[in-house]
């Protein structure tokens, strides 16, 4: 071996020569110097040249400068440039017989590194995939994504939060945790500008270590990373270190990287600064690291046991200028801290992907774009499958279960693998990727105190375990697969505590620890852990942190996922816990299990009712979900925004639900990603959309609903932007013959006259639709003629028809005059909203209505502008049409300015209007029953003719008169027709008419002698107590029949309670009060309890929403509760206060007590409230609360 002194002595030799030769020439050689490139190494600056005025010091300089090796080279290459070809041939010669016979100057090391980074290329440019077969390798730059690496470490209160994060903020928690750094700064100088020699690169299994550290490998090969800081990099496999049974060397672990044994390992190990060592895998090493230091080995050459190799490296007793980059589980850091000295060392910890990191992952895997894209916005719409993805090995798992469903065929939304079926295959990929045969054992062996530890934390509420919470569930040694290890200072010391790697995996274990057979003669240690009923009854009363660990539960139940957890953690799964679970979904339809009875439309009950359908949705078992959802004829959402996954999950529940008539979604969101992005699959369902803000991109989806199912009869889709191309697509649904659709809302869904084209079709071939609501679209006289063709065929069964706003104008008229005549099915019609339907337009409807054929029932002409020839068209219908029962003339009042002068505005123009409907009222032949006649300019002057209609009319039973000034002369008026023996009036609407007190002197003398009128509504009208007083004189008339008196703002204090509490003692008839808004105090509550508390009071509806009552007034109210044998519903919104309600809750808690329905407000609650609210729900299972939000 060529020694310092020998590689140093030649070249002075040479500069010797030089000076002797030639005068002049070594002056050149120290010029050439200046502009010396040599592998792409920077020359030696000129003035350090200057000062090297001798040839020992310019010797010295050029082995300083580039080692003693590579300065020979370089003097050669300056002296040939030169032209001093034979001092150059000279200097060839001499260091090759100092070389000796064995080595030249290509094997040398300089040499050797160019073929040694062209093997290191060849070995690490590709990897193989745990699932690849033979020939199948991956690129590693096409697939390596980088990883979020910290080199700070975090507190107690930080870790906590990313374990129990989910989703983008469990993503934003990662990121926000450090200053991230790269893998070319893991050496970088500290804020005391100290560089580190070893490094040691933390984290979780699965976490992306090993494909860091090869990737470290393969950059430094391809010239892209730490190029001016190492001439050589090694990689040492633990695991294979494990194997090997006979001593070595540290030139020997060279001698494995390199491509044969002819490498120039001495002359590489004369350069150990330029070294760099990475040992992958250290919590793999089965060795024993206690070794003396006497042990040790400072000779990189001699051969000695692996341990001791190893340890040498460690604690710098060999090669002690080389780096470490050390791979490691952080449950092995302990042992490895015992093995360096700490002025070496740097700690860096790969937390995982980022958000971005994992899109980018996902594109990277695919290759296809499109298929990329589809896939991470599934993954994405999964909370827990995302938050998942933050470990490399869980985002593989899931990239390719999702390609290899893609390359099938299948869609996304019928994904085979559940969240537990994942977590399954992470579990499943960790054992066979990560553990020996031994570890694998250890790792059965230990399951069921991993399991037993994560129960009990989730019972305590607990995700940081101290060791002798460990070792409590028979764990001595943790396992370093599931749990990681984190130090954390406490005090003047640091604290060690174990975790599993996110809250959600301790959740799946806890989960498993119900699910797995318990052994008889096991030890039981004390915990908090509950048995399963309790978790159901725990999860029942909050949702809270129970729930993932419940829906685990059904997952692991799924008959295939129990043998491959049986196969292939050797373990037994209980048999009975299955039968029980399935005994509880029907026999107690989850009402004991999570109080499916009491679920309502309150924002957090719609989540939790969710997550029931979460949990039959991971058990992916069809007996069991029917049977589960056996009980279910009708599903009601509002409210509520639904992701992609909520979808597939109600669509997988849904389809198994046999006896299942309905389902509202009412006032939801359906969210997508952007308006290109795929559906995630056909939803076959029965199904009623509202408020679904879909495009015509969905309406395909919708369409295959339609074709596939034949127990969807409503389809609501108000308000969105459907267009004419989504409801072209509809229609192909439509029409097919399984379809059994009743009612389809397509209310302004931005169609036009092209659209009717296509819903004519369906009207003439469909047998089912009999409703169809077109309000709010710009369909115009050409849209409705196109409609007029389907409704005109004798095979269209439709009945009811909304076109209120949608542009129709006289011309559209006698093509529905024709429909009148022809049509055997059309009832219901609504043309609200018409501002420019004309006279001419609204005689030739009426044409249409006087024929002997027509059979429409029902006309809303509301909002139309109708002037007097329109009223007398009206009248000649109403006395000759046997079928008209209801017409709608809301809001019908004179006209628009630009038509009418505004002298013209004069409400009696109303009256006018009125006599002449009442002249055909008045007719024998009329057959209405219900006219509405809300805000359309009346005046007491009309009510007379009103009158006489309702003394000779023996066919009208509701008249809505509200929003018209009649004040109390029309309320006269009107009295001596209701009084009449010959008025069926049951039902009469005076809400904001201008009634006082004095109206109500007319008013009692009706409820005395009528014996059709049981519904009066008096709402917003200023009656005042002496109003109530002089009402109460006919209510308490023994042949009053009044039901439901509607005294809401009316100005009523706690005097008019006075009144009203003898009536509830009295009248046989009042079943309902509604007094919302008046301030009638605890006075006036106190008063009315004493009605209330009579035997003979009938009343079951009470409302007394912000009415002042207090606590004092609940006071009065709870003897109310216990003794009343008819009340069943009762408001009270306001503010109560919590004293207020807990007075309530010891009525309601009464056996006695019959209420059935409460109305509270929440907003003025506390939590305790609400949980003595959940106690009296307990004990009352038929009592609904219902909680206004504020």
């Amino acid at each position: 071996m060529t020694t310092d002194k020998n590689l140093k002595e030649i070249l002075l030799d040479i500069l010797d020569n030089l000076s002797g030769e030639k005068e002049g020439d070594l002056e050149r050689f120290k010029f050439s110097l200046e502009n010396a490139d040599y592998e792409k190494k920077a020359p030696i600056p000129k003035g350090r040249l200057q000062e090297a005025d001798t040839r020992i010091k310019l010797v010295d300089l050029l082995c300083e400068y580039y080692k003693e090796h590579d300065a020979v080279n370089v003097a050669i290459s300056v002296l040939e440039k030169i032209n001093l070809r034979d001092s150059a041939a000279k200097l060839k010669e001499a260091r090759k017989k100092a070389f000796g016979p064995q080595q030249t100057p290509e094997t040398s090391a300089n040499a050797y590194r160019v073929k040694y980074r062209q093997h290191v290329r060849n070995k690490y440019t590709t990897i193989k995939d745990m699932n690849s077969r033979l020939g199948e390798n991956v690129k590693l730059n096409s697939r390596y994504t980088k990883l979020i690496i910290v080199n700070e470490h975090r507190h107690k209160k930080q870790r906590e939060h990313e374990i129990m994060a989910l989703g983008r903020r469990h993503a934003e928690i990662m990121a926000e945790r450090a200053s991230p750094i790269t893998i070319a700064n893991l050496f970088d100088s500290d804020k005391d500008g100290q560089s580190p020699q070893i490094v040691v690169l933390q984290g979780a299994a699965g976490i992306g270590k090993t494909l860091t550290a090869r990737k470290i490998m393969l950059d430094w090969a391809n010239e892209e990373l730490y190029q001016n800081m190492f001439d050589y990099v090694f990689y040492i496999n633990c695991r294979e270190i494990n194997l090997v049974c006979e001593q070595g060397s540290v030139e020997d672990l060279i001698l494995k990287n390199c491509l044969d044994q002819n490498a120039p390992t001495k002359e590489i190990l004369m350069n150990p600064e330029k070294l760099l060592f990475i040992i992958d895998g250290f919590d793999e090493l089965r060795f024993s690291f206690n070794q003396p230091t006497s042990n040790l080995c400072s000779d990189p050459c001699k051969k000695q046991p692996m341990e001791i190799i190893l340890s040498s490296l460690f604690r710098k007793e060999v090669l002690h200028k080389s780096y470490l980059i050390i791979t490691t589980r952080p449950t092995a850091l302990e042992k490895l801290g015992q093995c360096l000295k700490d002025e070496y060392c740097a700690y860096a910890e790969i937390l995982g992907f980022s958000e971005n990191e994992r899109k980018e992952y996902f594109y990277k895997f695919f290759g296809n774009e499109e298929q990329a894209r589809r896939a991470f916005n599934f993954v994405k719409d999964n909370e827990m499958l995302f938050t998942m993805c933050f470990v490399p090995i869980a985002c593989w798992i899931m990239c390719t279960v999702l390609k290899q469903q893609m390359e099938a065929g299948e869609d996304l939304a019928q994904i085979s693998d559940t969240i537990t079926g994942i977590y399954m295959l992470y579990l499943f990929s960790l054992l066979e990727g990560h553990c020996s045969n031994s570890e694998k054992q250890q790792v059965q062996d230990n399951l069921k105190g991993l399991c037993s530890l994560a129960a009990d934390g989730l019972w305590r509420q607990k995700i940081l375990f101290e060791e002798e919470d460990v070792k409590k569930h028979g764990l001595d040694k943790p396992d370093s697969l599931f749990l990681n290890e984190n130090m954390f200072q406490k005090g003047i010391v640091c604290e060690r505590v174990y975790s599993f790697i996110h809250l959600s995996f301790q959740e799946f274990f806890a989960a498993l620890f119900y699910v797995l057979e318990k052994e008889e003669t096991a030890k039981k240690s004390e915990t908090a852990i509950q048995p399963v009923e309790k978790l159901f009854e725990k999860c029942g009363k909050s949702r809270n942190y129970l729930m993932l660990t419940v829906q685990f539960l059904f997952g692991l139940l799924n008959k295939k996922r129990m043998e491959e957890m049986e196969k292939n953690l050797s373990c037994k799964f209980s048999p009975k816990i299955k039968n029980n679970l399935l005994t509880w979904v029907k026999e107690k339809p989850f009402l004991s299990l999570f109080n499916y009875d009491k679920l309502l439309s309150d924002k957090e009950e719609i989540i939790f009712y969710l997550d029931y359908f979460y949990c039959l949705y991971e058990i992916q078992e069809t007996k069991f979900v029917q049977s589960a959802m056996n009980h279910f004829t009708e599903l009601k959402f509002s409210h509520h925004t639904f992701t992609k996954m909520d979808r597939i999950v109600l669509q997988f529940c849904i389809k198994n639900c046999c006896k299942l008539q309905s389902v509202y979604i009412g006032k939801c969101r359906f969210l997508t990603e952007d308006p290109n992005e795929d559906s995630t699959g056909p939803c076959k369902w029965p199904l009623r959309l509202e408020w679904g803000h879909l495009t015509d991109a969905g309406c395909g989806t919708l369409a295959a609903i339609l074709r596939t199912s034949q127990s969807l009869t409503e389809l609501k889709l108000p308000d969105n932007i459907l267009g004419d191309a989504g409801v072209r697509l509809l229609c192909e649904g439509l029409k097919h013959p399984i379809c059994k659709l009743q009612t389809l809302d397509l209310w302004k869904c931005r169609l036009t006259d092209a659209a009717c084209g296509d819903l004519a079709a369906i009207l003439r071939t469909s047998r089912s639709l009999t409703e169809l609501n077109l309000g709010g679209n710009k369909l115009g006289d050409v849209g409705v003629k196109l409609l007029c063709e389907g409704l005109k065929h004798p095979n269209c069964k439709l009945q009811r028809l909304l076109m209120w706003s949608c542009g129709v104008t006289d011309a559209a008229c006698g093509d529905l005059a024709a429909v009148f005549r022809t049509s055997q099915s059309l009832t219901d019609l609504d043309l609200g909203a018409h501002y420019s339907l004309g006279d001419a337009g609204v005689q030739l409807l009426c044409e249409g209505l006087k024929h002997p054929n027509c059979k429409l029932e029902r006309l809303k002409l509301w909002s139309c502008n109708l002037t007097d020839a329109s009223y007398r068209d009206l009248a000649s219908v109403l006395s000759t049409s046997q079928s008209l029962t209801e017409l709608n003339l809301n809001h019908n009042k004179l006209g628009s300015v630009s038509k009418v002068p505004q002298v013209l505005f004069d409400n009696k123009l109303g009256d006018a209007r009125v006599q002449l409907l009442c002249e055909g009222l008045k007719h024998q032949n009329c057959k209405l029953q219900k006219l509405e006649l809300w805000d359309c300019g009346l005046t007491d002057t009309g009510l007379g003719d009103l009158a006489t209609a309702l003394r000779t009319n023996q066919s009208l039973t509701m008249l809505n008169l509200g929003g018209n000034k009649l004040g109390d002369a029309g309320v006269q008026l009107l009295c001596d027709g209701l009084k009449h023996s010959k008025c069926k009036l049951w039902k009469l609407d005076l809400k904001g008419c201008g009634v006082t007190a004095t109206g109500c002197g007319d008013l009692a003398p009706v409820l005395r002698t009528s014996q059709s009128l049981t519904l009066l509504i008096l709402r917003g009208n200023n009656l005042g107590d002496a109003g109530v007083q002089l009402l109460c004189k006919g209510l308490k008339h023994p042949t009053c029949k009044l039901q439901t008196l509607d005294l809401q703002y009316c100005d009523v204090t706690a005097a008019g309670c006075a009144d009203l509490a003898p009536v509830l003692r009295t009248s046989q008839s009042l079943t309902e009060l509604k007094l919302r808004g008046n301030n009638l105090g605890d006075a006036g509550v106190r008063l009315l309890c004493k009605g209330l508390k009579h035997p003979n009071c009938k009343l079951q509806t009470l409302d007394l929403g912000y009415c002042g009552v207090t606590a004092t007034g609940c006071k009065d109210l709870a003897p109310v509760l216990r003794t009343s044998q008819r009340l069943t519903e009762l408001n009270l919104w306001g503010k109560l206060g919590d004293a207020g309600v807990r007075l309530l809750c010891k009525g309601l808690k009464h056996p006695n007590c019959k209420l059935q329905k409460l109305h509270l407000t929440k907003g003025y609650l506390s939590e305790e409230t609400q949980a003595e609210m959940d106690v009296v729900r307990d004990t009352k299972p038929d009592l609904v609360i219902e909680l206004l939000d504020w």
